[in-house]
């Protein structure tokens, strides 16, 4: 076979091209850190670490979900905390009020103090987290979720819907509550029924908020809600009985049907169809007390009619038994919205640890993702820097030999 001598230098070149090229190669491998620098390198590797990457980076915005729920989720603890504080100082002014010492002028400070705790509520429930939105507006985080109506309450603008956030593969989380869950979705009375005072009694007898025995019936055969407890005394030397029967009876009056009667005894419980409710002072003729199903009543409007009632000036020991019945009504009604924002706190408090917990699980996913990457991309440096060598040797043997060569000629002998 003839090997020209253009054909040899050609060759000499290749070959110290090729050492030049694996050279550069290895000087960016140590420069980047990197053992793959093109797909080419190592097209399975390649492969793997784009899938790894998007888990690193899908992983990584799940954190940074959670970071905001937390965020978010910890706001509205500190403010639900702020309302308890506010509602228990609200009760604490109202069994102040109805203290015997109380005047008309005293009362009207206390309902004045109230009327500025309303202002603070309602402020509360309108805060705003760290990125401007409303924490009670629902799906609607730019809408100012209460805001006061011509009838002296407050509508709420927001919705019914909770945001969800996906903090993990198969993980989602509320990052608030509505403002009509935690505000407006409250049960007046017990929770199961409330008790009211008829506006026309003339005696001094106070109901108090009673208790469930059992299970509430709220309705009967009329289809009504509720029932009526009518006190009854014919002559002022006759005993004080009463007789309670469902609100509405469809029999004329005053003859309807009784579902419980008996005889008055001033602080002893009454009992019918699974309530529970005792009466004090002594009623008079014909004085009634309702007691009927519990419903949803906003804190908002239960703190303004409290500050209307404590507003009434009393002039007579009706009027002061009036009074008293008010402030068992809105007790047993703050008492319930003080329960349904503990209920909402004790949510809120289990979705942060449940973000917690899976912080731990991403990190933990997270690092192990890193590992496996750095494992398929990051160079051995003590192999590459002695592969440096040898090529750098490979280089200069190729780059001496080509020179030797070179020289090599015919004539060279025919001198």
């Amino acid at each position: 076979m003839r090997i020209s001598s253009r054909f040899f230098q050609t060759m000499g070149v290749n070959s110290i091209l090729d050492q030049q090229v694996k050279l550069s190669k290895t000087q960016n491998q140590l420069a980047s850190g990197k053992r793959i620098l093109t797909p080419s390198d190592d097209p399975v590797a390649t492969s793997q670490l784009m899938q790894l990457r998007q888990t690193e980076n899908t992983v990584g915005q799940f954190q940074a979900n959670a970071d905001a729920a937390v965020n978010r989720l910890s706001t509205e603890e500190g403010v639900l905390n702020s309302v308890t504080n506010l509602l228990q100082r609200v009760r604490e002014l109202s069994i102040q009020a109805a203290n015997a010492t109380q005047t008309n002028d005293t009362r009207g400070f206390i309902a004045s103090e109230i009327r500025q705790r309303l202002e603070e509520l309602v402020g509360l429930a309108n805060t705003r987290d760290g990125n401007g939105e409303y924490l009670f507006s629902g799906s609607k985080g730019f809408t100012e979720p209460f805001v006061p109506n011509a009838a002296g309450g407050y509508d709420y603008n927001g919705d019914d819907s909770q945001r969800f956030l996906q903090i993990g593969a198969g993980r989602q989380v509320a990052d608030g509550n509505p403002g009509s869950e935690v505000f407006q979705r409250v049960r007046n009375g017990n929770g199961s029924f409330v008790t009211e005072v008829s506006t026309a009694n003339t005696g001094t007898g106070v109901i108090d908020g009673g208790s469930v025995q059992g299970s509430f019936i709220p309705t009967l055969t009329g289809g009504v809600n509720g029932y009526t407890l009518r006190f009854i005394q014919a002559a002022p030397t006759d005993p004080i009985t009463y007789e309670v029967f469902e609100s509405g009876d469809p029999q004329p009056a005053p003859h309807p049907t009784p579902v419980a009667t008996g005889t008055y005894v001033d602080g002893e419980p009454i009992a019918f169809q699974g309530a529970l409710v005792t009466v004090t002072g002594t009623p008079a003729d014909g004085d009634t007390f309702s007691v009927r199903s519990s419903e949803y009543q906003d804190i908002f409007q239960t703190l303004s009619d409290f500050v209307d009632t404590l507003e009434t000036d009393v002039t007579s020991a009706a009027e002061q038994a009036q009074l008293n019945n008010n402030i068992n009504s809105f007790l047993a009604d703050v008492d319930q919205g003080m329960n349904s924002i503990l209920t909402v706190r004790a949510s809120v408090g289990a979705r942060l640890n449940a973000v917690d917990g899976q912080r731990y699980i991403n990190e933990d996913q997270l690092i192990q993702t890193t590992q496996i990457i750095s494992s398929i991309e990051d160079l051995d440096y003590a192999e590459a820097v002695s592969r440096l060598n040898l090529q750098m040797a490979g280089l200069e043997a190729a780059q001496q030999t080509y020179l030797k060569v070179q020289g090599l000629s015919l004539f060279n002998f025919l001198r």
